[in-house]
């Protein structure tokens, strides 16, 4: 573990919409332990994103982006240290309390699109709101409202494969929208987009932050990193703020 002072990653006042973090983690460390040797992904982590922030995580493979963004999205647990999504600190949680967590709070974006193909883009986002357990006309209020947000509502009988790329993660966007989360984690969300399109997504998304959404995208491209408003760089377990 390193003994390298990692400093407080707090956000400005630019780009803060409340007074309360997002996320503020304390101390985080995740090591994964096997039969011959340990690995350290997560090592001391200190960091606070408050709301409104479009935070991009660069850095090589094995590095720890994949594991800090499951901490962060309560679907792993660090060894030690503290995370706190809001006042609440997932470390302490029950796993029913993860879960309604996730279901409510928490929204996720993926490469891969991840849509049934043989639902309509509507169905695909509808799947968002299953755990909730709400009446089927605000579901379908909701469904309707986050398909026109991403700018889709005119294809919401659409199946993905009459769909193009671009509109296929505006779905999946939508399917992550549609619970009113608190903050939006995407992996490599632009990885399979070509470059205009990849461009449209990332307006969407700054587009979100502004109407107020916490977004946490990791990324290996430098065109999207460049639109955030803050670039943490995450090696060998630790993170480092870098420069615009």
């Amino acid at each position: 573990m390193s003994d390298t002072l990692q400093p407080d990653l707090t956000a400005s006042d630019a780009h803060v919409h409340e007074t309360t973090p997002v996320y503020r983690l304390e101390g985080v460390t995740r090591v994964y332990t096997g039969k011959d040797r340990s690995v350290t992904a997560l090592d001391a982590v200190n960091l606070t994103i408050a709301a409104g922030e479009f935070v991009t995580i660069q850095g090589p493979t094995g590095g720890g982006k994949s594991t800090l963004l499951q901490v962060l999205g309560a679907l792993d647990s660090p060894t030690s240290g503290r995370v706190l999504l809001g006042d609440v600190d997932l470390v302490r949680e029950s796993r029913v309390a993860l879960a309604r967590t996730r279901a409510r709070e928490i929204g996720f974006v993926f490469q891969a699109f991840n849509l049934i193909p043989t639902l309509t883009a509507a169905e695909n986002v509808d799947v968002g709101l299953e755990p909730l357990g709400l009446a089927r006309a605000e579901r379908e209020e909701r469904v309707r409202a986050a398909l026109a947000q991403v700018g889709l509502a005119e294809r919401a009988d659409h199946r993905p494969g009459e769909l193009s790329g671009g509109q296929q993660q505006r779905v999946a966007i939508a399917r992550a929208l549609v619970k009113q989360p608190r903050v939006l984690l995407a992996d490599e969300p632009t990885g399979n987009l070509d470059e205009h399109t990849r461009d449209e997504i990332l307006q969407l998304m700054e587009g979100l932050c502004a109407e107020g959404l916490t977004m946490v995208v990791v990324t290996h491209d430098s065109a999207v990193a460049r639109r955030a408003h803050r670039r943490l760089r995450l090696e060998r377990g630790v993170v480092q703020e870098q420069g615009s």
